[in-house]
């Protein structure tokens, strides 16, 4: 018997996603069972272990703050873009799936694109710049455009 290609879907912004997978046309696609992913939402003061550090002016009694060159929030994001492509290449490898849409923001799909394996990247049927993440099961076909799934 002749099986039919899986097709997954992930669905990502820089601190969730899930994977999907299509269940052909006219179906809403049905999670992943253990593929849903939240990431750390902490909020920048809980980030920032210190206060920012302090200088004196070259002239004159002044001081002013010195800023920090991280974005813990940035880093987060990133280590989080690197998780979901290191499970893609893990479960590509099991042969959890044949095709692979990616539906992520704008920055994690940049985040993503250079992290995925040649093996992953070489799956990828479609992507699409937009956050699905709030988007129901149900909807997200819809958002997918011309993405041919079958």
């Amino acid at each position: 018997m002749l099986r039919h290609p899986k097709t997954w879907i992930l669905i990502a912004d820089g601190a969730r996603a899930r994977i999907l997978e299509y269940q052909g046309p006219g179906k809403p696609p049905t999670e992943v069972e253990g593929h849903a992913y939240v990431g750390d939402h902490s909020a920048t003061g809980e980030l920032m272990s210190d206060s920012a550090g302090r200088t004196h002016q070259s002239v004159g009694p002044g001081r002013s703050a010195i800023e920090s060159h991280s974005d813990a929030h940035r880093e987060l994001k990133v280590d989080f873009a690197k998780r979901l492509a290191t499970t893609l290449d893990q479960e590509l490898s099991r042969g959890a799936y044949d095709k692979l849409v990616i539906a992520a923001a704008p920055v994690t799909l940049g985040d993503l694109r250079p992290m995925l394996s040649d093996h992953v990247r070489k799956k990828i049927v479609g992507e699409v710049a937009m956050d699905l993440t709030k988007t129901p099961n149900s909807e997200v076909m819809a958002h997918l455009g011309g993405i041919v799934l079958a």
